[in-house]
């Protein structure tokens, strides 16, 4: 039997490729600034992990950069705050659940489980984030 090593960031890598394919992780993620972006969160559905940009399945979160108001500044703050907290709880599943891997801008779509619950739900439930219906969600009044 043949045994290969691989580093971790490999492995995770490797696992982002594996349609349906999941792996725990538990990390820390500050708020993205504007220097290189490795780990951190970018707004409430769009995130760094070890150098990879995923972006959450299936919903649509107010902007931060490109707010067309200061309400849909704000909301954005709350999404990605609230974003942060869930995934810096504890360890987290990241998997590929739709039928894409990738989207028109070359992000990763995953969903993220926190204790078997999409973290997407909670934005949803919460009013930080809308279900992805193919087109903007129109966050100003």
């Amino acid at each position: 039997m043949r045994i290969v090593k691989i580093g971790l960031g490999a492995f995770i890598l490797s696992c982002l490729e594996i349609p349906g394919f999941a792996y725990a992780e538990s990390v820390q993620f500050p708020i993205c600034d504007s220097g290189k972006r490795v780990t951190c969160v970018v707004d409430g559905d769009t995130i760094w992990l070890r150098g990879t940009k995923i972006r959450l399945e299936a919903i649509d979160t107010p902007e931060i950069g490109g707010a067309r108001c200061k309400d849909e500044l704000a909301r954005g703050v709350r999404a990605q705050g609230r974003l942060q907290a869930l995934l810096n709880a504890g360890d987290f599943v990241l998997m590929r659940a739709g039928n894409r891997d990738q989207d028109r801008y070359g992000r990763k779509l995953r969903t993220v489980m926190i204790s078997g619950a999409d973290v997407t739900e909670t934005l949803i439930s919460e009013g930080l984030a809308k279900r992805w219906t193919g087109t903007k969600v129109a966050w100003c009044d």
